[in-house]
C-alpha cells in the first residue's frame, strides 16, 4: 500500500478511536460529552492558580453545581451533536510549524472598534451567571476588567448592566434577545446606549425555539426547590433587564430583517449580528449595515446543524469579503483551538462554558486563571508556528483537513 495512503489511514483510525464513546468512557469522560477531564483525577485543587489547563474546570463545576443549574449550561439542543462538534471539528485542523522566527517579543492584542484589548479571546453573553456563582456577572465584569478583555453582556443577565458596568469599569458590549414588542425593544435599546454600551449584538439564532432536553432532564433529576430562588419551578429567572418592559416575552417569531434595518436606525450603537451560520445571511447583513458578525450557533444551544463554528467561519467570511469583522465562538477549549480560529480568519474568539466552569469553581479567580490559560497557549503556538503578530496568522499556518 502507498505509505502516504497508510499514514493517512492510521491517523483517520486514531482520530475515530479518540472520538469514540468507549475511549471516552475508559478515559473517563463525563456524560455530557465535553472531553475527558485532564490530569490524575485523585489531584485536587485549592486554588485557581493550581489548575493546569481548561477542562480541569470542567470536572471542578460539575462537583460543585445541582443538577439543574450544571444541565442548564452543559445542554446543546436534541442530541447535543452539535455542541460536540463545534470542539471535535478543531481535531481536523493542523497546525504548521514555522522554524527559525524571531518570537522572541509575541503580540497577541487586538483593536476592536478602536479599543485595544491584550488577547483576541473574549467572553460569550451567557445568561443567569448567579446559578454558577453568587458574584455572577459582577465577577465576570472585574476579571475582564483585570485582563482587559472584551465581554458581552447577555440579556439574561442576573445582574443590571448598570451594575456589571460599574464593576467592570466600563460598559461592556451587549448581547440583545430582542423583546416580543418593538417598542419594548426600543426601550431596552435605548437603556443599553444610556448605560455606555459601545456594541449591542443581536442574537437571532433563537427566534424558532430550541430544545433544550438535556437541560429538562437534569431539571427532573434535580430534588430542590427551584421556587426558593427562582421565579418559576421550571427554572426562569428574573431578568435584571426586562424589569419595566410591558412583558418578559423575546425572540418574537415575527422578527425579519425589516427589524434589524428598523435597529440600524435606533442606535448610534455598532450593531453585530450573532448567530449567523451562512453565506447568504452574512452578505444580507453586510449589505444592510451591519457592523460586524459573530458565528455562532449558540455554543451548540439552538439548532442542531451539525455545522461546527470553525467550519462555518471561511463561508461567511468569504460572503463578507473581509469588509466587516468576523468573529466565532464555540468549542474553545485551548489556546491552539484559538489560534486556529484565528488562522480561519477570525478577528477574535469567544468563550462561554470554559469562563463559567471557573466561575463555579472560584470566582473572579476562576475566570482570570481560564483567560491565563488559554493566552499561555495561545503565546506558546504563536511562538510554535512563527507568527509573533496576530496579522501573522493566515490560513497557511494551518491544514484543514476536513472542509
Amino acid at each position: 500500500m502507498d505509505q502516504n495512503l497508510l499514514r493517512r489511514h492510521r491517523r483517520d483510525f486514531l482520530r475515530f478511536v479518540a472520538g469514540s464513546p468507549l475511549f471516552a468512557y475508559a478515559l473517563g469522560q463525563n456524560a455530557f460529552g465535553q472531553g475527558t477531564p485532564a490530569g490524575d483525577p485523585k489531584l485536587t485543587f485549592k486554588t485557581a492558580k493550581e489548575v493546569l489547563e481548561v477542562m480541569d474546570f470542567q470536572g471542578l463545576a460539575r462537583d460543585i453545581l445541582p443538577p439543574a443549574h450544571w444541565g442548564y449550561m452543559a445542554s446543546g439542543v436534541d442530541d447535543n451533536a452539535t455542541r460536540d462538534a463545534n470542539h471535535s471539528a478543531y481535531s481536523h485542523i493542523e497546525l504548521r510549524p514555522r522554524r527559525l522566527v524571531d518570537v522572541s517579543k509575541i503580540d497577541y492584542s487586538i483593536e476592536l472598534f478602536g479599543v485595544k484589548y491584550d488577547s483576541p479571546i473574549f467572553l460569550c453573553p451567557v445568561g443567569g451567571q448567579r446559578m454558577f456563582h453568587n458574584d455572577g456577572e459582577l465577577a465576570a465584569g472585574r476579571a475582564a476588567k483585570a485582563k482587559n478583555s472584551m465581554q458581552i453582556l447577555s440579556t439574561q443577565t442576573s445582574y443590571a448592566l448598570e451594575d456589571v458596568a460599574k464593576a467592570r469599569g466600563s460598559a461592556p458590549w451587549y448581547q440583545l434577545y430582542m423583546p416580543s414588542k418593538w417598542e419594548d425593544g426600543e426601550k431596552l435599546v435605548k437603556r443599553v446606549e444610556d448605560a455606555g454600551c459601545p456594541a449591542l449584538a443581536w442574537t437571532i439564532d433563537n427566534l424558532a425555539g430550541r430544545n433544550l432536553e438535556t437541560a429538562e432532564r437534569f431539571r427532573r433529576e434535580d430534588t430542590r426547590d427551584c421556587l426558593t430562588c427562582h421565579t418559576s419551578a421550571n427554572g426562569g429567572r428574573e431578568a435584571a433587564m426586562l424589569k419595566g418592559l410591558s412583558g418578559r416575552g423575546i425572540n418574537p417569531l415575527g422578527a425579519n430583517w425589516e427589524w434589524f434595518d428598523r435597529l440600524r436606525k435606533t442606535t448610534k450603537m455598532k450593531l453585530l449580528l450573532k448567530g449567523v451560520e451562512t453565506g447568504e445571511d452574512a452578505k444580507m447583513a453586510r449589505e444592510r449595515g451591519a457592523d460586524a458578525l459573530i458565528v455562532s450557533n449558540h455554543g451548540g444551544r439552538a439548532t442542531e446543524t451539525l455545522r461546527p463554528t470553525v467550519e462555518t467561519l471561511p463561508e461567511v467570511i468569504e460572503a463578507v469579503g473581509n469588509q466587516i469583522p468576523v468573529l466565532v465562538d464555540g468549542g474553545v477549549r485551548r489556546g491552539s483551538d484559538a489560534f486556529k480560529a484565528l488562522a480561519m480568519g477570525a478577528r477574535a474568539v469567544g468563550i462561554g462554558r470554559p469562563y463559567v466552569w471557573g466561575l463555579t469553581a472560584f470566582g473572579q479567580d476562576g475566570i482570570e486563571r481560564v483567560i491565563d490559560i488559554l493566552r499561555a497557549e495561545l503565546n506558546l503556538t504563536m511562538r510554535q508556528c512563527g507568527t509573533p503578530t496576530i496579522a501573522e496568522i493566515t490560513r497557511s499556518s494551518v491544514t484543514a483537513t476536513r472542509l
